[in-house]
């Protein structure tokens, strides 16, 4: 079965509601549909473990885990090791962004995110999807 936009499954990880319904309506900006939410990186992960997703979209600021934790538990476990991460950060830090690198994320973004450089990152990642 070839993924589309329609039966992909993309999680946003994020503990701002806010920051969760704008990224929720850039990806359906870009037509996007199955759109499910994490408020942290534990909740994240326990939905990775149940029902894991083809791309997470996680905040790095967060309580209980981090987005480093978050990708470092995802890359631990088989089910989800190559899964597609993006990573989204507030802050330029270079230290957080190059542990990331080390960590095995496959793209970041700068908040707040736009609908054109979201669809970027996430082609960048899994080429294009119809």
């Amino acid at each position: 079965m070839s993924l589309t936009k329609q039966t992909i499954k993309i999680l946003i990880v994020d503990d701002q509601t806010t920051s969760r319904l704008l990224m929720r309506d850039a990806l359906q900006q870009i037509g996007f549909a199955n759109i499910p939410f994490a408020k942290d990186g534990e909740e994240a992960l326990k939905m990775m473990m149940s029902s894991p997703a083809h791309i997470v979209i996680s905040d790095y600021n967060m309580p209980k885990l981090n987005g480093l934790q978050l990708l470092q538990a995802i890359r631990t476990f088989p089910a989800t090791r190559i899964t597609p991460f993006i990573l989204l950060t507030g802050s330029g830090d270079r230290t957080v962004l190059q542990q990331a690198v080390k960590l095995g994320v496959n793209n970041y973004l700068p908040k707040p995110v736009q609908p054109a450089a979201l669809q970027k990152a996430i082609q960048a990642v899994t080429g294009n999807i119809q």
